[in-house]
């Protein structure tokens, strides 16, 4: 397989359930039919090179198995380790974007290369039901961190609200999860823009400066705010999800991004995200990634960094793996191992 000394460590995998039968609003369609168009536009590029006129995934609009999203991410790409994220987006979806109980079953399947993340929100029933459920998720199911989605149709809560969500930054504490993330900006439904807004991530961050803040999406459209932020919180970094396939579609736009984030930020607090499998499989990414530059004429203009080998390196895998105590060198071996198999 190809770069087999580099370390890749998924952060952002999902086994979604895009079925009909999880649509729970009678609009739901709607925010569906928006995110798959999104998503088919990647798609729609790199695949070729790994599949050719063979690809094995052509639905997307239903509820992924563990087998099909072991096969795109463990056997037909490079990736050694993922972590499968729950998406707990209960006001369109009855069991969430990406359920729960989904995630923990992709990770039992994979105990030695995929991590567990939970989730919870507390106005779906309630805060009460959310601190159990994360003493649940974790006692019984083995959560290592917790992504909160904060924007729903009709109504959001701050992540910065001291009623409400400091109660499960302190239950995370006590649990002994010391990374939570966060879903920003890149809206997948009808919320409204301004509740994505990574701007409520600050007094949290420094609120609790024990805790990992992570930030997914570049909180695009507000990149100008999410780099000031973290450029000014030892305790946040940036994951890479939802623009990662960028390269494939706008790879100008890509590089300006990534020279702007070395340049203001460092690119040890920069992780990799794919969110495989709707955006295909990752391996065209990962390519482009690696043998990426970025352009003298952007290094000239904007004092843009040239990005290092150990840059990528620490992008694609080694940064996501000191977050969670994975030793690289035995994960490597035990990845290429059953590779080998």
């Amino acid at each position: 397989m190809l770069y087999d000394d580099i370390f890749i460590f998924d952060n952002a995998v999902h086994m979604y359930d895009l079925s009909d039968g999880n649509i729970c609003r009678p609009d739901g369609g709607v925010d569906r039919r928006y995110h798959m168009a999104t998503a088919k536009a990647v798609r729609s590029k790199g695949q070729e090179t790994i599949y050719g006129n063979g690809n094995p995934f052509t639905s997307f609009a239903r509820r992924w198995d563990e087998q099909d999203l072991g096969r795109l991410l463990f056997d037909d790409s490079c990736t050694d380790m993922a972590m499968a994220q729950a998406v707990v987006l209960y006001d369109v979806y009855k069991k969430g974007f990406a359920p729960v109980e989904a995630q923990y079953q992709f990770a039992r399947a994979y105990p030695e290369r995929v991590l567990f993340c939970g989730g919870v929100d507390p106005l779906y029933p309630s805060l009460d039901h959310a601190l159990q459920e994360m003493e649940r998720q974790v006692r019984e199911l083995g959560a290592r961190s917790f992504k909160f989605y904060n924007a729903h149709v009709g109504k959001a809560w701050r992540c910065d609200d001291p009623k409400l969500a400091y109660p499960m930054y302190e239950k995370a504490r006590e649990l002994g999860i010391k990374v939570l993330q966060f879903h920003k900006g890149f809206p997948i439904t009808r919320a409204r823009l301004e509740d994505l807004s990574p701007l409520d991530i600050q007094q949290a961050a420094l609120d609790f400066p024990d805790l990992t803040f992570a930030i997914h999406h570049l909180a695009l459209p507000y990149f100008e705010e999410v780099v000031y932020i973290a450029a000014r919180f030892p305790n946040v970094v940036l994951v890479l999800s939802g623009t990662m396939h960028l390269p494939l579609v706008a790879p100008w736009q890509f590089m300006t991004y990534m020279g702007r984030l070395l340049r203001d930020v460092g690119s040890d607090r920069l992780i990799w995200g794919s969110e495989a499998p709707l955006t295909g499989n990752p391996q065209p990414m990962i390519e482009w990634f690696w043998n990426m530059q970025i352009d003298p004429e952007l290094q000239s203009r904007f004092g843009y960094p040239a990005i290092t080998e150990q840059d990528k390196r620490n992008i694609l895998g080694e940064n996501q793996a000191r977050l969670f105590g994975v030793d690289v060198d035995l994960a490597k071996r035990q990845a290429r191992a059953r590779r080998d198999l």
